[in-house]
């Protein structure tokens, strides 16, 4: 349960981060090539994160389909997460513009260092992040064990623990940590906070407008983004659902379901009745095989 440890510093100015990706800055410009991951880096060395085992809703999500519109999730709870993502990062304040771009942070860059093991097929590191420096000697570029105690020191672990995002586990996720995180976001969901307060993921919800999955419907980031992607190729610019599961089938959205084991695909989990839909299991029961 190894995994490679980062130094450096996280910064957000000109960035647009949410509840789960931010970017962030090695001190040593080789890191991820050093550890034999394919992070792909821009022109300042920065690398965009992806946040390992959790999901917020989506501030600006583009669907696949060509010239789609940017779709998003209710505002307050998403942009709740943003910020409690950037506050336990070390920003204590943060300006956007209308777009979302961070236009000034205090401070303009944090310490921090993220553990990662491997990168996205979008070139993200997918990582657990933390604030300032790892306690002990462990050495930049060095294998560093993370336990369920340790991983309560990440962000990740404490946006579950605050319900301000979902449990989405993906098949490299080591089954120790993801059972702790699974019981965080089980905690968090019994004690009605954050987005389980209005989750309507498994009770199930009417569609009825493109502006009520934005606008006021609280779903699994994951549903949500395939509902958007559906939606924008429906030429009528409506809400029909007529043809959701067959479209969830093509996608091909492989997982198996845990304790059982049982392999499938999304498309099997999801329940369509006319213009109803719903998650059948627990999102924390589900795991995705990573693509």
């Amino acid at each position: 349960m190894t995994f490679t440890l980062i130094k450096g510093t996280f910064r957000i100015i000109g960035a647009s981060p949410d509840g789960d990706s931010i970017r962030f800055y090695p001190t040593d410009p080789k890191a991820f090539a050093k550890a034999g991951l394919s992070v792909r880096l821009n022109s300042r060395g920065g690398a965009q994160l992806r946040l390992e085992g959790i999901d917020a809703l989506e501030t600006h999500y583009r669907p696949q389909a060509r010239g789609s519109e940017m779709w998003h999730q209710p505002a307050e709870l998403a942009n709740a997460a943003s910020e409690a993502l950037l506050r336990h990062l070390g920003f204590t304040a943060f300006e956007r513009n209308d777009n979302g771009a961070v236009t000034a942070s205090t401070p303009e860059e944090a310490p921090g260092h993220i553990l990662t093991r491997f990168a996205d097929k979008y070139g993200r590191a997918v990582a657990f992040a933390f604030p300032g420096q790892r306690p002990g000697r462990s050495t930049d570029g060095g294998e560093v064990h993370l336990d369920p105690k340790g991983l309560q020191a990440s962000a990740n672990h404490a946006l579950l623990t605050a319900g301000l995002v979902y449990p989405t586990f993906y098949s490299k996720l080591f089954p120790d940590l993801r059972q702790s995180m699974a019981e965080a976001a089980i905690a968090a969901r019994d004690a009605k906070q954050g987005v389980w307060a209005a989750d309507a993921t498994m009770e199930g919800l009417r569609v009825r407008s493109r502006e009520q999955l934005q606008d006021e419907a609280v779903l699994l980031p994951k549903l949500f983004r395939r509902l958007a992607d559906y939606l924008e190729l429906e030429e009528s610019g409506g809400a029909s659902l007529s043809g959701f599961a067959e479209y969830l089938d093509t996608r091909d959205d492989r997982l198996f379901t845990v304790p059982d084991g049982h392999a499938t695909e999304l498309e099997t989990l999801v329940e369509v009745r006319r213009q109803n839909i719903r998650l059948t299991v627990e999102p924390e029961r589900i795991v995705f095989t990573e693509a």
